[in-house]
């Protein structure tokens, strides 16, 4: 009976080894080949870190063709195939720190040293190439491949914009094989998605993905329109001249050739300054104007690279430390449909939970109802979740393999079940929060019981609630009811703009409400405004000219507004003239700025107040109008934008020293 037991458990190792290379095989068919992965980064190193333990336990079951022995993908047959006269490897991944010290202690013990000095780079998340130069001409450019055989893809790589075609230096080799990753900005990404989707054609799931179609187009045309970059990381085959003798000076030479090379790139000595490099990118992650996924650790010394030689797939002297995922794969466990102050119907998709990006998520938004049938989310599918920095939880795509066969299509419904009670209590939440009203005390649970016992049915109807009101509610006793009845009255004396958001108008946003005010002075103008003169104002487009325009033209509105004011609720009017002609003469009179991200120093509408102060006009987008963005801790997609559009950025120390010495800062 044991030796039958026995022989059942190899059979299933075996069975599993097997299950998982032809699992390893399909995804890089998928990621590789085709640029439609299905499963997430980390759950594709789960896979493969699974089968890699197994063979290491098992060596006799071990395929002689498993994956864990070959680099990417096969060569795609539409493209001429490109032998590699030098390998190009896959690197190792450290998933957490401890896989890391491992590697450096492997590392300093083999080379008999106490430390170790690396060069450290971002692992950019884009598609690896080998460039030929032929007397500083670049002559062939290839992909990566199976590390063996890549694609030919010079017609493509010529069209990128910071490539140059020819350099003129006495100094390079005669044969100069330069290799490099093709990666996709984020701002680029989302440009390119948006003609994507004006044009009725695929979006892209990711700039990954986005630059890999983009390289693999048949008509070069098509990829010169697309906006992509390289950064060059290493030489490979050389003739006829020679290279530094350290991976930090192969990338200074690179840069003297005028190639581009990552400006993160840093060496580092020892292991807690390497450590100190990783932290240090990872806080600042978000606020690169492309995607990382980690960082590669290299041996510096190319001596010491050859001493530490390479393993079938990898090389020994060099090392990918990942950061926790920021996708993950969950399943949908119902779709519920939110309602905005609006009236806008969000479906929300409630997830089983799953850590990701930092956190445990539960839901995702699935944003709107082109958005939900464009991906075709359905309850019981399995999905892949993305959470990057301080972005709200979302659906990226659905693993089609792995739904359900009674999965049923989602539909939109045109209204939900008390969708009228939802949406006066959203109104209400937005009226009163901080940067409206900022009534101070009246939570969603206490509108909830007002309206609830008839109190109130909307927004102007706080300003009449009274002590024997509140005291009678649960919760709420004198103390608490003083306080929120002082909240009110501070609350009736306010500004135009605060007001105008207050009422939470479809697409006014504090920025626009700010706008507004400044251009029109008082709410009786704003009143008699056309359309014409909505977009007169720079930050209003025609959208949101429109959605003004169409509050105000309502009664049911003006009539809110008029009862507001009768019940206490006023602001002095805004003398457009008077501060046009004081503005003038300020330092950062005619400047547009933005602030982005949260400043140590001061709260963003402090910093605000300050710039406004100086003259400065605070606006809540970049434009290639825009003279400076102030970019605080975790500053999302504007400081994206500023730097692709070439704006001036400025720090927070920056941003403090315009603050103290602001004349003579606009050249």
């Amino acid at each position: 009976m044991a030796k039958k037991r026995d022989i059942s458990a190899e059979e299933e190792i075996l069975k599993r080894m097997r299950g998982l290379q032809s699992e390893i095989e399909k995804h890089n068919r998928l990621y590789y080949e085709q640029d439609s992965p299905t499963i997430s980064d980390a759950d594709y190193d789960s896979l493969f870190r699974e089968l890699q333990t197994l063979e290491q336990l098992h060596p006799a079951y071990k395929a002689a063709d498993s994956p864990t022995e070959r680099v990417g993908g096969r060569r795609a047959s539409a493209f001429a195939p490109v032998v590699h006269r030098l390998p190009m490897l896959s690197l190792a991944n450290a998933l957490n720190s401890d896989e890391f010290l491992e590697f450096d202690k492997r590392t300093c013990d083999r080379l008999a040293s106490a430390e170790t000095t690396y060069t450290a780079e971002t692992k950019l998340d884009g598609l690896a190439v080998s460039i030929f130069y032929e007397s500083g001409h670049l002559v062939r450019a290839a992909t990566r491949g199976d590390g063996q055989t890549g694609e030919d893809v010079t017609h493509n790589v010529l069209t990128i914009a910071d490539l140059p075609h020819k350099i003129a230096t006495d100094n390079i080799p005669r044969v100069l094989e330069v290799r490099g990753e093709i990666f996709m900005s984020r701002a680029g990404f989302l440009a390119l998605n948006e003609k994507q989707s004006a044009n009725d054609l695929k979006t892209f799931a990711n700039p990954r993905n986005a630059a890999a179609g983009s390289l693999r187009q048949l008509d070069a045309s098509i990829t010169a329109e697309r906006p992509l970059s390289i950064y060059c990381y290493s030489v490979g085959y050389i003739e006829e001249g020679e290279m530094p003798a350290t991976q930090w000076e192969v990338l200074a030479r690179l840069a003297e050739f005028g190639l581009p090379v990552s400006p993160e790139t840093k060496r580092v000595r020892g292991l807690q300054a390497a450590i100190d490099y990783f932290d240090d990118i990872q806080a600042r992650r978000d606020k690169l104007a492309y995607e990382i996924d980690g960082v590669v650790y290299k041996v510096d010394s190319l001596a010491e690279q050859a001493e530490l030689g390479q393993v079938s797939r990898a090389p020994r002297w060099a090392i990918a430390r990942k950061f926790p995922p920021e996708e993950a794969e969950t399943q949908v466990l119902a779709i519920d449909v939110q309602v905005g102050r609006t009236g806008a119907l969000t479906p929300v998709a409630r997830l089983a939970p799953v850590f990701v990006g930092g956190v445990t998520v539960t839901n995702a938004t699935l944003h709107n109802a082109d958005e939900i049938a464009r991906k075709d989310v359905r309850k019981g599918d399995t999905v892949i979740v993305r959470r990057a920095g301080d972005v709200i939880p979302e659906v990226v795509r659905v693993v089609l393999s792995k739904r359900p066969q009674d999965a049923e299509e989602f539909v939109m419904p045109e209204s939900v079940p008390g969708q009228e009670h939802a949406q006066i209590l959203e109104a209400m939440k937005h009226f009163v929060s901080r940067r409206a009203m900022d009534i101070d005390g009246l939570g969603e649970k206490l509108i909830e019981q007002l309206l609830t016992a008839g109190l109130i049915s909307d927004v102007s109807d706080i300003f009449s609630l009274e002590m024997k009101d509140l005291v009678a509610l649960e919760r709420m006793g004198e103390k608490s009811s003083e306080n929120l009845l002082n909240s009110i009255e501070k609350a009736n004396t306010t500004s135009l703009a605060r007001f105008l958001y207050a009422l939470g108008i479809r697409e006014v946003g504090e920025t626009t409400a700010q706008s507004l005010m400044e251009a029109f002075g008082s709410l009786s103008a704003i009143y008699e405004a056309s359309t014409e003169a909505l977009l007169a104002i720079p930050d209003v487009g025609p959208v949101v000219a429109q959605s003004v325009y169409d509050y105000f033209s309502e009664e049911a509105n003006r009539q809110l507004v008029t009862e507001l004011q009768r019940r206490g609720v006023n602001w002095p009017d805004y003398d457009v003239q008077a501060i046009d002609e004081g503005d003038s003469q300020k330092a950062l009179a005619g400047t547009n700025a933005v602030i982005t991200g949260t400043l140590a120093s001061m709260t963003r509408d402090e910093a605000k107040q300050k710039l406004q102060g100086l003259g400065a006009k605070v606006t809540g987008s970049v434009s290639k109008k825009t003279g400076f963005v102030v970019v605080g801790a975790d500053p999302g997609s504007k400081a994206t934008k500023a730097e692709s559009l070439g704006v001036r950025i400025l720090d927070e120390d920056a941003f403090l020293n315009l603050l103290a010495s602001p004349d003579g800062f606009i050249e």
